[in-house]
This record gives structure tokens, sequence and C-alpha cells, in this order.
């Protein structure tokens, strides 16, 4: 089951999805910057995808999906470990 959460707008969104890809390996936030890649469909933006690069080639990422209004989390192997599902839509920026 995702647990629901809220943004008031995308910054928000990715501040949480910051804060949760640090958490997962144990990266201070300061130091780690976030990277944002959007995602396009027929021509819009859908969703972005995000990723932390840590020390000894480490790399996590989480997609949020505006579509599905849902963000799920994969750690550095590809494995899903969260998910969050959006109590209300956002639209990409």
């Amino acid at each position: 089951m995702a647990e629901a959460v809220a943004f008031q707008a995308a910054e928000d969104l990715s501040a949480f999805v910051h804060t949760v890809l640090c958490e997962r390996d144990a990266l201070d936030p300061a130091q780690t910057p976030l990277f944002r890649t959007p995602l396009k469909r027929g021509g819009r933006v859908c969703g972005v995808l995000f990723h932390v690069q840590g020390p000894r080639l480490l790399r996590t990422s989480a997609v949020w999906s505006a579509d599905d209004a849902r963000i799920i989390f994969y750690d550095s192997s590809g494995t899903r470990f969260r998910e969050a599902a959006l109590s209300e839509s956002l639209a990409p920026a």
C-alpha cells in the first residue's frame, strides 16, 4: 500500500523526493544534488525522473508520473523500495 502525500507546488514534491532518496543511503542532502529529467509522452511533459549520485557509483532514483499521480522510488540496484500516491495532482514543471 502506497502512502498518501500532498504538496502545494512541484518544488515541495522535489524536496520530499530529495529527502527520501538521501535518507535511503544516508547521504547529506546539503552535499548531494538532486538531478531532474522531464519525461515526455506525445510531446507533453508527463512526469519527472529524479536521481541523486553518491560515492562508489551509487545512484538512487525516483519517477514521478503526473498521469498516475504517484512517485516510485528505486535503490541503486534498481529495486523498488517505496511508493507514494499524491492526494492532489500537480502539473509537471
